[in-house]
C-alpha cells in the first residue's frame, strides 16, 4: 500500500482557494446552460417538442465523461483534466454562440456535450481538495471547496441577465462568449493548484475494483449520495413549474431557487467541522432526514411559503447528504485508487440523478406536484433506513 505525499499546510490552503474559485466559476457555466438551454432551444429547434434536448444532452454529457476523466486522471493527472475540461467548457462558449448566430440547433446540442464534460471535471473538484491533506482537514477542505457553489448561484444569472441583450438580434449569443471567457479565466486558476501524487505509482497497482466495490459499506454509501442528489434534482427541477400552475409570480419562483442554491453550498463552510465532530455517516445521515422534512413541507400546502422552507431544507439536505457521502467515500480506497473509485462513484450519482431528471418532468405533467413528492421520498427513506441499518450492524462488529 503506497502512502500519499503530504503538502505543506500553506499549499494545502492556496489549493482550497483555487478549487474553490475554479468551483465557483465552473458552476456558473451550469447555471447558465440550465437557464438558457431550453429557451435558445425552442427557438432554434425544428420542432418545440426538441426545446429541451439540449439540457437533456448536457447532462448525458456530464455523465458519459465522469469515467473516463477518471481514467485520464490516473494515467496523467488531475491538471490534464482540469486543462482538458476548462478547453471543453471554452469550446461551448464558442460553439453556443456560433450556434446562436447561425440558428443552428444541432451545433447548439454539440455544445450542450461539451458544457456537460466541462460540468464532469467541475464534480472532481471536491476531491481534488482532498490531495495531499492529512485524514483529520479532509472533510474540511472538501467542504470548503464545495461552498464556492455560493457564489456560482450569483455569477450565472449576472452573466445571464448582464449579457443576453448584447447583441441584438442574437440572443444570449454574447452570454455564451462570456461563459467561455470565464470557463477560460478558470483554467489559469487551475494551473496554480499543486497535487500530491502517492509514492507508489498511481499509474498501476491498487486493488482491483470489484473488490474494493465489495467493501462491507461501500455500495450503502454510493448509494446513499446518489439518492440525495437525485432527490434534490427530481424536487429542484419540479418546483418552479409547480409554483408557476399554482399561480406563485415568476419574482417569488426565483427568489425560492435563489434561497435553495445558498442552502445548497452555504453549509459548505462549517459542513467538514461537523463531520470531524459527528462523523461523516451521522452527517450522511441528517442530510436525508431533512430531505424527508422537506418532502413533508411540500405536502403540507402549496403557498409560497411551503416552497420556500421545502427547497431550503431540500438544499441543506442535499449539502450534508452529499458531503457526507463524499467524506465517506475516501475511507474506501487507497491513494492509488482515489481517481478510479471517486469517478465510480460520480458516474452512479448523476447517472442516477439523470434518471430522476427525466422522471421528474414527466411525473409533474402526467400526476402533479405531490406525484413529485411521493415518487422522491420513496428512495430517500430506503437509502436511510441502509444506512442506519448498516450503521448499527458496524458498531456490533
Amino acid at each position: 500500500m503506497s502512502a500519499e505525499i503530504t503538502l505543506p499546510v500553506g499549499q494545502q490552503n492556496q489549493n482550497i482557494i483555487r478549487l474553490a474559485t475554479a468551483q465557483a466559476l465552473a458552476g456558473a457555466n451550469s447555471v447558465v446552460f440550465y437557464a438558457t438551454g431550453a429557451i435558445v432551444g425552442n427557438a432554434i429547434a425544428p420542432s418545440p417538442t426538441l426545446a429541451t434536448l439540449p439540457v437533456t444532452i448536457f447532462v448525458l454529457g456530464m455523465a458519459a465523461c465522469i469515467l473516463p476523466f477518471g481514467a485520464l486522471a490516473r494515467r496523467r493527472g488531475r491538471k490534464t483534466v482540469f486543462m482538458t475540461g476548462t478547453g471543453a467548457g471554452v469550446l461551448t462558449g464558442v460553439l453556443a454562440a456560433l450556434a446562436v448566430v447561425l440558428g443552428s440547433f444541432w451545433l447548439f446540442c454539440i455544445a450542450a456535450f461539451f458544457g456537460g464534460a466541462y460540468a464532469a471535471v467541475a464534480v472532481s473538484f471536491r476531491f481534488a481538495a482532498t490531495d495531499g491533506v492529512s485524514g483529520e482537514r479532509r472533510a474540511r477542505a472538501l467542504s470548503l471547496v464545495m461552498g464556492g457553489g455560493v457564489a456560482a448561484g450569483v455569477i450565472g444569472p449576472m452573466l445571464v441577465t448582464g449579457t443576453m441583450n448584447l447583441w441584438p438580434p442574437h440572443t444570449f449569443a454574447m452570454t455564451f462568449i462570456a461563459q467561455g471567457l470565464v470557463a477560460a479565466l478558470s483554467a489559469l486558476v487551475l494551473l496554480g493548484v499543486k497535487t500530491a501524487a502517492p509514492v507508489a505509482q498511481t499509474q498501476s497497482g491498487g486493488r482491483p475494483l470489484g473488490e474494493i466495490v465489495r467493501q462491507p459499506g461501500f455500495s450503502r454509501t454510493v448509494f446513499s449520495g446518489a439518492i440525495s442528489y437525485m432527490g434534490m434534482n427530481f424536487l429542484m427541477t419540479a418546483a418552479p413549474l409547480s409554483m408557476h400552475m399554482h399561480g406563485i409570480s415568476q419574482q417569488a419562483s426565483n427568489l425560492g431557487i435563489q434561497w435553495h442554491v445558498i442552502a445548497m453550498y452555504g453549509p459548505g463552510f462549517f459542513t467538514g467541522k461537523l463531520i470531524n465532530r459527528f462523523g461523516a455517516r451521522r452527517i450522511n445521515a441528517a442530510g436525508l432526514i431533512l430531505l424527508v422534512l422537506s418532502v413533508m413541507v411540500g405536502l403540507a400546502g402549496i403557498d409560497v411559503m411551503h416552497y420556500w422552507l421545502s427547497l431550503i431544507l431540500l438544499g441543506i439536505g442535499w449539502n450534508f447528504g452529499f458531503t457526507g457521502a463524499s467524506a465517506q467515500i475516501m475511507d474506501f480506497h487507497r491513494p492509488e485508487e482515489k481517481t478510479q473509485v471517486q469517478s465510480l462513484n460520480d458516474f452512479i450519482v448523476f447517472g442516477v440523478m439523470m434518471i430522476g431528471s427525466f422522471s421528474s418532468g414527466a411525473l409533474m405533467n402526467l400526476f402533479g406536484w405531490n406525484a413529485v413528492l411521493w415518487g422522491s421520498l420513496a428512495p430517500v427513506v430506503v437509502a436511510l433506513a441502509a444506512l442506519l441499518v448498516g450503521g448499527r450492524a458496524a458498531q456490533r462488529v
